[in-house]
């Protein structure tokens, strides 16, 4: 009744939102570096073709969610495809965290990208990234859930138990991490950050569960879509973690390129994502243990809605310049 519950709220928050939206500036979070004409809620391509850049080699990052080294090899073949498509060297950038992954986007270093769900509206505000696809099961669905998870024979059987223990959370920037969660021990149970129960911040997915599984955490709030990896890669196995919570589904990994690439460039990139044939790749074998099998196409404005939402219930802002 808990999960249906947050599920309302949310949804009920977020059709407010796009109302809300509909009557102000849809830019009014971006960056002053940044103009959105369109209305779509996204930097728009400079107008002044002097501005656009068109790169020898791509430089392409994925959020850093697990072991970079891993998903080098994961993204190889996709990124031959892609260099195929454009005709450009194509470089596999392994960052070792969300913020240095915002900072290489900001900063003109990285061209290509999946940011992590939470992690989108700060790239987009901040970064004029351009979001435009989402990996999805063969029938499109798409999403995760967030999870809060502890160790078995830690004495937490339920949310309330977390009243005085030690809660994990990834980074500020994470939406099942950190905002969502927050926002649920918030509005659901009245339970506030440092004052009902401890905090620590792990940096990634993969270190809140394997610092749960190790016990090194009390209990973590993580993706289940990278804890269902993991168990599949042999990392953790089935019973390692017990799971107390888990919410409404979510969108993932938003892929997307800056808003200053050569227009003509920037649409054989987009062309390379929804030609690529995951059959017999790494992708294929990696992302099938999440239930992912294509990417298909997104918008910021649609998809994101719930997101925004929790963010504005947690908050956050994007003071950017």
């Amino acid at each position: 009744m808990q999960t249906l519950s947050l599920s309302r709220t949310l949804i009920s928050a977020a059709v407010a939102s796009v109302f809300a939206l509909a009557a102000v500036n849809a830019s009014a979070d971006l960056s002053s570096r940044y103009v959105d004409n369109d209305g779509d809620m996204i930097a728009d391509v400079p107008s002044d073709e002097s501005q656009w850049v068109d790169p020898d080699t791509l430089v392409f990052a994925y959020t850093p969610v697990e072991d970079p080294a891993v998903y080098a090899d994961v993204w190889s073949d996709f990124l031959d495809h892609l260099s195929e498509a454009t005709g450009k060297e194509v470089q596999f950038f392994p960052v070792q965290s969300n913020a240095a992954q915002q900072e290489a986007l900001r900063a003109g270093r990285l061209h290509v990208a999946g940011f992590n769900t939470g992690g989108v509206p700060v790239a987009v505000n901040c970064g004029g990234f351009r979001p435009f696809a989402m990996m999805a099961a063969e029938d499109g669905s798409f999403g995760y859930e967030m999870e809060i998870i502890t160790y078995p024979e830690s004495g937490i059987e339920a949310v309330e138990d977390l009243q005085g223990r030690q809660l994990a959370f990834t980074s500020e920037t994470s939406n099942s991490g950190f905002r969502a969660p927050s926002a649920l021990l918030r509005s659901e149970y009245g339970m506030e950050a440092g004052e009902d129960f401890e905090t620590a911040f792990s940096g990634s997915h993969d270190n809140s569960i394997l610092g749960v599984v190790n016990e090194d955490y009390d209990a973590a709030a993580i993706a289940n879509s990278v804890g269902k990896r993991m168990i599949s890669r042999g990392v953790v196995n089935e019973g390692d973690y017990d799971i107390i919570y888990t919410s409404q589904t979510f969108p993932t990994t938003a892929y997307g390129l800056a808003n200053n690439l050569n227009p003509e460039l920037a649409e054989k990139i987009q062309d390379a994502f929804f030609s690529y044939d995951w059959e017999g790749t790494a992708l294929e074998s990696e992302f099938a243990n999440s239930g992912e099998a294509q990417f298909i196409p997104i918008t910021y404005q649609e998809n994101w809605a719930v997101i925004r939402t929790i963010a504005d219930a947690n908050g956050v802002t994007y003071d950017c310049d």
